[in-house]
């Protein structure tokens, strides 16, 4: 039907405005049931197949748990029409095949039977009525003129009506051209740009639900960050918020975003209750809001549908191809998923090996979850670059968690960030980290950790200035976990004064950790200003709880100056390794950085023989710089194919 407004019963369906009334109340109806409504009311009676809804509502070869998306919408469909589906007389149920509309309905003219709307004079308005008013008055007083007995010619008075109007609206057109694009800008809503999905309440009133309100968050947060144009804060920025009431305006701006969504979430008796809204930080204004109460099973339609609200209320959808209808990657088994979000809690708070229990019993609950395999990969992965476990025991398990992972889903992000890491810090294969990371971008363009890998892989290409940019990104979107990443970015690259002030930047509004002390420290000594780098490391073993190493550090310092602060710091390094297992990339860079040239080669050489994962920045590492012009420097890196080294 070509008309854009529906009549059928006692309701009307506005097509063009997406609004159905009944009388002259509009009924509230969600975007996925109203899309429906329409798609079957304009079928004319025909039936209506699942796979043509599924295919016209969520979009070809797009997996969205049709069965129980198209369920909930038939459901809430008929609840709004007041609809029997025993007795329908709306919307008919033919079983195992579709839908068929049933009640007839009459296509009206456009305009018809829509409340009248207030009258708003303007200044454009104004002009007009008066004109054609004017117009009027003007012909009718000639006609009087002429007599009753000269009956005016029909056509030619029309011809005069036409002219007096088309003359008032000249008239009135540069009035128009004034006000209205005032009214307009007055009028436009404010612009969202970059958004904070704040951690969703846990009201049910049991504790035990927690993991499923920040899985909740972490989802809807990983969904919206598929938008390109939407700038999304990482989820461990956020979390710092959880059960901490401030002003919104004041979380806005230490976040840096304008758009706010909060709200809550309760999981009890095979249903779910999401309650959420999206808030103009700056000034608090309430923009959107919207219930959904779903079946468990349908948790992820309904979080693919809340971000899908989220993101076009904010006037992004348009420019996310695909993101609107990207394909949910969770589990559909509840007990899973919180096994998982508990795995990627303890990850983000660096407990590595202890997230690999989780992810595990999240697979043992669902075989076929593929972003747990990833995490077990991440996992793996993180305990070698930072330290924790050594890369040939660690790596190769990242490697077969992986490999599982892109056999069960080959369009996850998650994957796919995970074996381009797996690529670049142990096989030293820099075209596939490039295309596994390209992938993984191109699949979700806002997770802050990928950007932070990307910059790693730029690094080792010597593609300097474009590491920079993704480092500096991933600290937009992830200002507190990763708040030292384009700081130390900057130091690598022998930019210290300038490391030295975006750390000096971060610390008013990141709280004091012993990790960023350290590196600081790093970037006042290379400067050439040992007794700010003295300080630093001082308060570094502050933080972390040390107060006897900072003094030894300031005593080192007093008697010997830089070099025998160096020497101390070597020691200490040394000593670590006696007891638990230190990379000896570490003790490279400490016995470099204190003068022990042939001690260091020798490290770096065991370093690369352990496949140390950061390794792929040696060339691009101040400590390490001592040994550049070594031949037994050039030689590992000419065996690992260093392409910054061409």
């Amino acid at each position: 039907m070509d008309s854009k407004l529906l009549k059928f019963g006692e309701f009307s369906l506005d097509c063009a405005r997406y609004e159905l009334r009944k009388g002259q109340s509009v009924l509230k109806l969600e975007k996925i049931p109203m899309e429906l409504l329409l798609l079957l009311a304009e079928s004319e009676g025909r039936l209506v197949s699942r796979e043509e809804i599924e295919e016209k509502i969520w979009g070809k070869g797009v997996f969205v748990d049709a069965e129980h998306g198209i369920n909930t919408a038939v459901r809430k469909v008929r609840q709004t029409l007041g609809d029997d589906p025993d007795e329908p007389k709306f919307v008919q149920t033919v079983q195992k095949k579709g839908y068929r509309f049933v009640a007839e309905v009459r296509a009206l003219a456009e305009g018809a039977n829509k409340p009248e709307a207030p009258t708003v004079l303007t200044a454009a308005t104004e002009t007009l009525t008066l004109g054609v008013a004017g117009a009027t008055a003007t012909l009718g007083a000639k006609q009087a003129e002429e007599g009753a007995a000269d009956k005016p010619n029909v056509s030619k008075q029309k011809w005069w009506v036409a002219v007096a109007v088309a003359m008032a609206i000249l008239v009135a057109w540069p009035v128009w051209k004034i006000v209205a694009p005032r009214r307009t800008r007055a009028e436009k809503e404010p612009t969202i740009r970059s958004i904070a999905v704040l951690p969703l309440e846990n009201i049910s009133g049991d504790k035990e639900q927690e993991f499923f309100a920040d899985g909740m968050t972490d989802e809807l947060t990983t969904m919206l960050a598929k938008y390109p144009s939407l700038r999304v804060i990482s989820r461990t920025s956020v979390m710092q918020y959880k059960g901490v009431r401030r002003p919104l305006p004041e979380i806005a701006k230490e976040l840096g975003v304008d758009g706010i969504i909060e709200g809550s979430v309760s999981r009890g008796n095979g249903r779910v209750l999401v309650r959420a809204q999206l808030i103009y930080a700056p000034k608090e204004t309430h923009l959107w809001a919207e219930s959904y109460d779903r079946d468990a099973g349908d948790i992820l339609s309904l979080q693919q549908e809340l971000a899908r609200n989220i993101a076009e209320r904010v006037n992004r959808a348009a420019s996310a191809a695909g993101a609107a209808t990207a394909t949910p990657h969770g589990s559909s088994n509840q007990s899973a998923r919180d096994a998982y979000y508990r795995g990627k809690s303890l990850w983000s708070s660096g407990q590595y090996l202890r997230s690999v229990e989780f992810f595990r019993e999240a697979i043992r609950l669902d075989p076929n979850y593929a972003a747990a395999y990833a995490g077990i990969g991440d996992s793996y992965t993180a305990a070698a670059v930072s330290g924790t476990m050594r890369p040939l025991d660690a790596m190769p398990k990242a490697r077969e968690a992986v490999r599982k992972g892109l056999e069960l889903d080959d369009d996850a992000a998650e994957v796919h960030h995970t074996y381009a890491a797996v690529k670049l810090f142990f096989d030293w294969d820099w075209n596939s980290a490039e295309r596994e990371m390209e992938r993984a971008l191109s699949l979700n363009p806002g997770i802050a950790e990928a950007h932070h890998l990307h910059s790693y892989i730029l690094e080792a290409a010597n593609r300097t200035e474009e590491a920079l940019k993704e480092d500096k990104l991933c600290v937009e979107l992830d200002p507190f976990g990763r708040s030292w990443s384009y700081p130390f970015a900057l130091y690598r690259n022998g930019r210290f004064d300038e490391a030295i002030a975006e750390f000096q930047q971060r610390a008013e509004i990141v709280p004091s950790r012993g990790f960023e002390h350290e590196l600081t420290g790093l970037a006042y000594a290379y400067k050439g200003d040992g007794a700010k780098a003295a300080a630093e490391w001082e308060q570094r073993f502050v933080v972390d709880g040390q107060p006897e190493i900072a003094s030894k550090i300031e005593e080192a310092f007093r008697s010997g100056g830089i070099a025998a602060v160096w020497e101390l710091k070597y020691k200490l390094v040394k000593e670590a390794a006696k007891t638990q297992y230190v990379s000896q990339l570490d003790l490279a860079d400490a016995a470099s950085s204190a003068g022990h040239k042939a001690e260091a080669l020798t490290y770096l050489e065991k370093a690369y023989e352990e496949h140390q994962p950061l390794m792929v920045r040696m060339l691009h590492n101040p400590e390490l710089g001592p040994l550049r012009e070594e031949p037994r420097f050039k030689a590992i890196v000419k065996k690992m194919g260093l392409p910054g080294a061409e």
